[in-house]
């Protein structure tokens, strides 16, 4: 009896693990993705494994074999690199969020521009400033912000002058450290910065829609893992997702 007891007492959490779930999801949904697994566990779910980072970093992880159950992007570029692979469970595919590019100074250096073709961004870093992006060679926010300054006309004169950092939030620290004069980041992201402000939006137009696909991966796809993906289009995740200024789908 004793030993049936001792294997129980060891198969219960083995149980419990089985239905935690490992989420990976684009840095910019860092704050949000916090605030809604507390609502996932509240709802008597397992704590969700979370890991952050950019989209392009999770994705060639999970092309590399990485046990994820679900995935959240702030691109349809790398969402599309694991359809591509066959890695996603393309029906569970969603897009569930939206964004703005915006341009962020330091707190205590206050700007407010109207983001246009006559805009002096130079002006704005001065003699040797540089502007912090994620890197425009994989980093979703860095990719948004090489099509915008393309757009507006400024791409030749800052492109010498980039800060390109790992991901959007890492941007985000350059404005914040005043390491950079100017950065460009999500507004969600500006949002949960009280060291930076939002001198300007880049228009829609100068830009591709900033858009987060959700979806299963296909080797951790499960019951419980579509489970989330529904409560993560549901109305608890859609207003937690709104408070934290994103564009609900």
């Amino acid at each position: 009896m004793r030993y049936l007891l001792f294997a129980f007492v060891l198969l219960v959490p083995l149980a419990a693990r089985a239905q935690e779930l490992t989420v990976f999801a684009a840095a910019s949904l860092t704050d949000a993705m916090k605030d809604v697994s507390a609502l996932w566990t509240k709802a008597g779910h397992q704590p969700l494994r979370m890991s952050f980072a950019a989209s392009s970093t999770l994705a060639q992880q999970i092309g590399q074999g990485a046990p994820v159950n679900l995935f959240a992007s702030a691109d349809e570029k790398w969402m599309d690199y694991l359809a591509q692979k066959n890695l996603i469970v393309a029906d569970t595919r969603k897009d569930l969020l939206g964004n703005d590019l915006v341009l962020v100074v330091p707190a205590d250096k206050p700007v407010h521009v109207t983001i246009g073709p006559g805009f002096d961004l130079m002006g704005l870093l001065g003699a040797s400033g540089r502007l912090a992006v994620g890197d425009p060679a994989h980093v979703p926010a860095g990719i948004y912000a090489q099509q915008a300054l393309k757009k507006l006309g400024w791409w030749d004169k800052v492109s010498p002058r980039l800060a390109s950092a790992e991901d959007v939030r890492s941007a985000l620290l350059l404005v914040e450290r005043g390491e950079a004069p100017a950065g460009i980041v999500y507004g969600t992201d500006a949002a949960v910065s009280k060291a930076v402000m939002v001198a300007g939006t880049f228009p829609d137009s100068s830009h591709d829609p900033v858009s987060y696909p959700f979806a299963v991966v296909k080797a951790g796809d499960k019951p419980e893992a579509r489970a989330l993906l529904t409560f993560l289009a549901g109305p608890q995740a859609r207003a937690v997702f709104v408070q934290r200024g994103f564009k609900v789908e």
